[in-house]
C-alpha cells in the first residue's frame, strides 16, 4: 500500500483514520492527499504545521499543471479543519476559494424525455457482453430512477436484500458506508415480482440482484453504455444530431427534482420535508439535498415553501 512520506505523514494517515472510523471511505480524499504529502515532502520537507503559503503553493501548483481543483481544496480543506479540531493550529482554506471549480448543472430529464427514453431501454437488444440485457436494463433503470439510487447502488444490489413481500430493498453498497432501506412503488414491485421469475431461469446462482454473465454484478461501463444506446437513440434529430450523453446519475437527479416539484404542487414546506428526502436518497449532509432546489425551475424559485436564506446556508460545500 503506498503511504504517506512527508513531515505531515502521521498527521494525514490520523485523519483518514478518524474519517474511517465515522463511517466515511478512506479513499474520499486518499489520492488528493497524497498528492498533497508528495508536494510537501518535495518542497516543504521540514514544514509540519498546516500554514497558508504550503497551501496556497500546493493549489497554484496543481492548477498550473491543469488539474481540477475542486476535489483537492476540499480535501486540504477537511485536513485543516481536522487539524483544528484535534487541538493543533492549522490554516483552512476558505470555503469559497478563488480556484474552485464551478459545479455543472447536471441535465434534468424531461416528462417528455424520461418517457421515450425507458420506451427505448425496453427495446434494447441483447449486448455481445450481457445476453440477458433485455431483461435487466427495463428493471435497473427503473428502480434507479424510481428509489433515488446511486449508479453502483442500483447495480451492486444483492438477491437477498430485494424482499419481493414488501418492497423492501436493503442498500449496502453505499457512497459513505451507511446502510439504508428504500421502498419501491407497487408498479416497480410487481415489474421486480415478474423479473425476479425470469431472473431465476437465467441466472440461479449469482448473488446480485442484476447479474453479469461473468458471475459478479453488472458493469459500470455497461450500464453507461446501455443508457446511452437508448438516450441516442431519442435524442438524436436533424435539429440536435449529436446529442451529449448523459449519466446514469440523471435518473437519480430526475428523481430528486420530481419529489420537490411533487411538494411545490401540493403547497408542501421544501424545508421541513429535506431531511426525508436525504435520508432516502442516502445523503451524507443535508447540503447534498438542499442542492437540488437550485435546479428547480425558475417559476418556483419565489415559492413560499422555500426559505432561501437558511438554504443558501446549507449549501457551501458538500464533503460526504
Amino acid at each position: 500500500m503506498i503511504g504517506f512520506s512527508s513531515a505531515f505523514a502521521q498527521k494525514l494517515d490520523a485523519m483518514l483514520d478518524y474519517r474511517e472510523a465515522c463511517g466515511f471511505k478512506r479513499d474520499k480524499h486518499l489520492r488528493n492527499l497524497l498528492r498533497f504529502d508528495t508536494f510537501c515532502r518535495e518542497n516543504y520537507p521540514d514544514v509540519s504545521m498546516l500554514d497558508y503559503e504550503t497551501v496556497h503553493r500546493w493549489i497554484e501548483s496543481e492548477t498550473a499543471r491543469g488539474y481540477g481543483i475542486l476535489g483537492k481544496s476540499t480535501s486540504i480543506r477537511q485536513f485543516g479543519k481536522y487539524l483544528n479540531a484535534v487541538g493543533e493550529k492549522a490554516y483552512i482554506l476558505p470555503e469559497k476559494f478563488s480556484y474552485q471549480d464551478k459545479r455543472k448543472a447536471p441535465h434534468i430529464l424531461t416528462d417528455a424525455e424520461l418517457t421515450a427514453l425507458f420506451a427505448a431501454v425496453d427495446r434494447l437488444p441483447p449486448d455481445d457482453a450481457e445476453p440477458y440485457t433485455a431483461e435487466i436494463a427495463p428493471v435497473l433503470f427503473r428502480l434507479i430512477y424510481t428509489c433515488g439510487l446511486r449508479p453502483n447502488e442500483g447495480r451492486e444490489i444483492l438477491h437477498e436484500n430485494v424482499n419481493h413481500n414488501t418492497g423492501e430493498v436493503l442498500i449496502t453498497h453505499t457512497k459513505s458506508n451507511r446502510e439504508r432501506i428504500v421502498v419501491m412503488s407497487d408498479d416497480m414491485l410487481d415489474m421486480c415480482r415478474r423479473y425476479d421469475l425470469r431472473r431465476s431461469i437465467f441466472c440461479e446462482d449469482n448473488p446480485y440482484y442484476f447479474p453479469s454473465h461473468n458471475g459478479g454484478a453488472i458493469t459500470s461501463s455497461w450500464q453507461y453504455k446501455m443508457l446511452n444506446t437508448a438516450w441516442f437513440s431519442v435524442a438524436c434529430s436533424p435539429q440536435n444530431p449529436a446529442p451529449r450523453p448523459i449519466r446514469v446519475y440523471a435518473l437519480r437527479h430526475r428523481f430528486a427534482s420530481a419529489c420537490l416539484n411533487r411538494w411545490l404542487d401540493n403547497g408542501d414546506n421544501i424545508m421541513s420535508l429535506l431531511p426525508y428526502l436525504r435520508a432516502f436518497m442516502g445523503h451524507g449532509d443535508i447540503s447534498e439535498t438542499a442542492y437540488y432546489v437550485h435546479l428547480l425551475p425558475e417559476r418556483l424559485v419565489k415559492s413560499a415553501g422555500i426559505d432561501w436564506a437558511k438554504l443558501n446556508a446549507l449549501l457551501p460545500e458538500v464533503d460526504a
